[in-house]
């Protein structure tokens, strides 16, 4: 259910937030930097698997054009991006990558300038991966943004936030965890943890783009599910963690965006969820783009006319009420 703007603020205000540490391990010759760093967990909460370790590696020889990723990730967390003018609204952003790293750059960092520009104040994700030895490691992405939404929420008065205005937004195998968000958003995948928890986790709004959805081996990213639901996956867990098939009247206003040309994550993934979001009179506004591809994020639509999507992005939010 939706919970009223002016409770959501009470409770925010009420509760205490974490500190924030500025974070300086990641830099990029463009300059795009977070303005700190917030862990999504208190300390001692989520102890990694023995061996696990986070690296980075640089994708990109382009001085300009910095693509990185984090894999093994071991602090799951939100690097914050602040306006000059916070306009209220917030937006969470799962970045992509197969659920076997998560990018850094072109889906996170560089749409979360492109926001907080425009007055947004963004929070990037990087979530658990299921395939790292995690305990109920199908469930970790999504107890990540639940986790997320509720501590965004609850640090409303220090960030300047309205918590009736927080968006999600995923990319690729973020996008799976974003649309799984939109279905199961108050699932129990964990046990509360502090006050930040007794707050909703279901978005005002949440966009996929170039999503991974669906399980059915059919149409499926094949690493994502073999990562998300193991190798022979019975039924029942494969219709669950598929969100096309658990769509729902209150789940949140959903944002699609996909390439026909797209050959990692097929656009039968996006084709299907609006369908069923049609189905039950669900909203659901979709683009999709005759090139484009995969994995475009900002950098790579030079030329096409999927470089708009921003802009569509940014239209809609608004006519939701969110911008």
């Amino acid at each position: 259910m939706t919970v009223g703007r002016r409770a959501l603020l009470a409770a925010s205000l009420a509760l205490p937030f974490a500190s924030v540490a500025a974070h300086t391990s990641w830099t990029r010759p463009t300059g795009v930097v977070p303005d700190a760093s917030l862990p999504l967990w208190p300390d001692g909460h989520v102890v990694p698997p023995r061996g696990l370790a986070e690296r980075v590696i640089q994708r990109s020889d382009e001085a300009d054009a910095s693509d990185r990723m984090l894999e093994g990730i071991t602090r799951p967390r939100l690097d914050i991006f602040r306006p000059a003018r916070p306009n209220g609204a917030a937006v969470i952003l799962a970045p992509g990558g197969g659920y076997r790293y998560v990018v850094i750059d072109k889906e996170g960092y560089e749409l979360a300038r492109w926001l907080s520009e425009r007055g947004v104040t963004v929070y990037v994700l990087f979530y658990r991966l299921p395939g790292d030895g995690w305990a109920n490691g199908a469930d970790v992405p999504l107890a990540d943004a639940q986790r997320a939404m509720r501590l965004v929420r609850s640090r409303a008065g220090a960030d300047g936030i309205d918590p009736a205005r927080v968006v999600f937004g995923g990319f690729s195998a973020g996008g799976q965890v974003a649309t799984s968000l939109l279905t199961r958003f108050d699932a129990t995948v964990y046990a509360p943890v502090d006050a930040a928890d007794a707050l909703p986790a279901r978005p005002d709004a949440l966009a996929a783009i170039y999503p991974v959805v669906s399980m059915d081996p059919a149409i499926a990213h094949a690493v994502s599910r073999e990562k998300l639901i193991g190798a022979n996956p019975d039924a029942a867990r494969e219709a669950l963690h598929s969100p096309e098939r658990n769509v729902r009247a209150d789940q949140p206003p959903l944002w699609l965006l996909h390439a026909e040309d797209d050959d990692v994550v097929r656009i039968d993934n996006s084709v299907r969820l609006r369908d069923a979001a049609r189905r039950i009179g669900a909203p659901c506004e979709a683009h999709f783009f005759e090139r484009g591809g995969h994995g475009f994020g900002l950098m790579k639509t030079a030329g096409l006319p999927i470089a708009i999507w921003p802009e569509l992005l940014w239209n809609w939010l608004g006519s939701h009420g969110i911008v």
